[in-house]
């Protein structure tokens, strides 16, 4: 099956954007070629780029104390388990801790280390990361694979503190939502939604052998799924055909 996942609004979207450059970071550190570790670095300079545009470091803060207070106004609930409540509140407690306590905001410590600073401002530009253009960045692509990694996973690790806790606030936002199944009648689906309660996420499922794309829109008061499918030439059609699929709404 392959999942879907669309936010209702801009906080989760950002997060779902830092998740995905810190999976795409580990994936290329974990391997050995040059390339791999120059992607590394262009990664490594889109999560600081993610982090500076908006102030992502007080927001995570502010929802990881919100979720703090949510799991301990569960205490002395007898359908709750106090063992499974301290694990998940440790949880909170030391991602919050962690990231309150890295100085300024996500990256910022990369910003004094001149060379890497060198790299970054060249990246953008095609080719411009050549021999010729930085000599030293090149000379250090051909060391080791091992030492390479070494240097990433240094110049990573103040970014940790960040993975750790939008990790941390996705995984509850997921779990907070059930899957059923669903059809989408002539490709198109629509669900209207409570009024009163908050959602933040959307998440889907359908069998690959399908071949079908969906386009998904929500609303607080509504979402909707039309199911594409691809032409020759790349181009998305509207399906017709009453479509199964697996739909999880995740919110408070």
């Amino acid at each position: 099956m392959v999942r879907y996942e669309y936010p209702f609004n801009e906080s989760i979207r950002t997060m779902l954007r830092v998740e995905h450059l810190f999976d795409r970071l580990g994936q290329l550190m974990g391997r050995e070629a040059p390339v791999d570790h120059h992607f590394a670095l262009v990664t490594l300079f889109e999560i600081m780029d993610v982090a500076s545009r908006a102030d992502l470091k007080s927001d995570v803060l502010k929802e990881l104390e919100r979720c703090r207070t949510q799991f301990n106004g569960y205490r002395g609930n007898p359908s709750i388990s106090e063992r499974a409540l301290d694990e998940v509140i440790g949880r909170v407690d030391h991602a919050y801790d962690g990231l309150n306590q890295a100085a300024g905001k996500a990256g910022q410590a990369l910003t004094s280390n001149e060379w890497l600073m060198g790299i970054r401002s060249r990246v953008s530009i095609p080719g411009g990361t050549c021999e010729f253009d930085l000599p030293a960045y090149y000379a250090w692509q051909q060391h080791d694979g091992a030492k390479r990694r070494n240097d990433l996973l240094q110049w990573t690790a103040s970014l940790m503190p960040l993975a750790e806790a939008v990790s941390l606030l996705l995984g509850l936002v997921r779990d907070s939502g059930a899957p059923h199944k669903v059809v989408a009648s002539a490709g198109h689906f629509q669900q209207s939604l409570p009024a009163g309660r908050s959602y933040h996420l959307l998440r889907l499922r359908v069998d690959p052998s399908l071949g079908l794309i969906p386009e998904i829109t929500v609303h607080r008061l509504l979402v909707s799924v039309r199911w594409m499918r691809q032409d020759g030439e790349g181009r998305l059609r509207a399906s017709q055909e009453d479509m199964p699929f697996e739909l999880a709404l995740c919110g408070s």
